[in-house]
């Protein structure tokens, strides 16, 4: 009888190990929130006021966010990058006089990444193989198996998508000055489809771990079943 991936208390154990680790890089889900306030608050605060009064409101609220995080004893790292991130966008503003260029480091990163996941993929180490097993010490077998590779650069594919998209729409919004619509994008195409992109990560790197495990010990998984439900008979 086949037993349901789902209900496979390994399976299950696998995904909740892979699926805490990204969320976790990324902040949990109070560092995904919390990276869209210094934006916010930029924003309100230059249309309200001037360019200097958002500047100095952006990086306060970053700063706050980061004492916050550590009066809460949580961690930090994501809000010292947030930090460094506001800085930079407020100093590229500052420079350039106008309240868009806020938006201008994220843009260009944007590219930076999808370009570094696109050639990953051409180059045929998918990034998010890469660093899914160097994490985990798993060596480059992974290479060597066509299925896995594929799954991984489904994976990487995503991600290169996603950054691909935030810059296409950005700078198009960037080059219209739209600030307000900016604004609106990078949040809204910010943490809600990291999200998404995570979440397929997950069940990408379950398939691809589980056909490595096939390949190693192919006594250990089923076949299909068939149309009708039925397990196909093995050679």
């Amino acid at each position: 009888m086949t037993t349901d991936p789902e209900s496979d208390p390994t399976v299950t154990a696998e995904v909740e190990r892979v699926a805490p680790t990204l969320l976790e890089q990324m902040g949990g889900i109070a560092g995904l929130m919390y990276s869209t306030v210094p934006i916010v608050v930029f924003v309100t605060v230059n249309s309200l006021f001037d360019l200097t009064p958002a500047i100095v409101a952006a990086v306060a609220v970053a700063v706050v966010v980061l004492a916050v995080r550590l009066a809460r004893r949580e961690p930090i790292q994501p809000a010292v990058s947030g930090l460094f991130g506001v800085a930079i966008c407020v100093f590229i503003a500052h420079r350039t006089g106008d309240a868009k260029g806020f938006f201008l480091f994220g843009i260009w990163t944007s590219l930076l990444y999808a370009g570094v996941f696109v050639v990953s993929i051409v180059v045929r180490w998918p990034l998010v193989g890469v660093i899914w097993n160097v994490v985990n010490a798993n060596g480059t077998a992974w290479r060597k198996h066509r299925r896995t590779l594929i799954a991984y650069d489904i994976a990487t594919a995503i991600w290169a998508a996603l950054f691909g998209v935030r810059y296409l729409v950005q700078s198009f919004l960037y080059d219209s000055d739209q600030t307000g619509l900016l604004a609106a994008a990078r949040i809204g195409m910010g943490w809600p489809l990291t999200a998404l992109a995570a979440l397929a990560t997950v069940l990408l790197v379950r398939r691809a771990e589980r056909i490595e495990e096939s390949v190693h010990d192919p006594e250990s998984v089923e076949s299909d079943p068939g149309p009708t439900g039925e397990v196909a008979a093995r050679d």
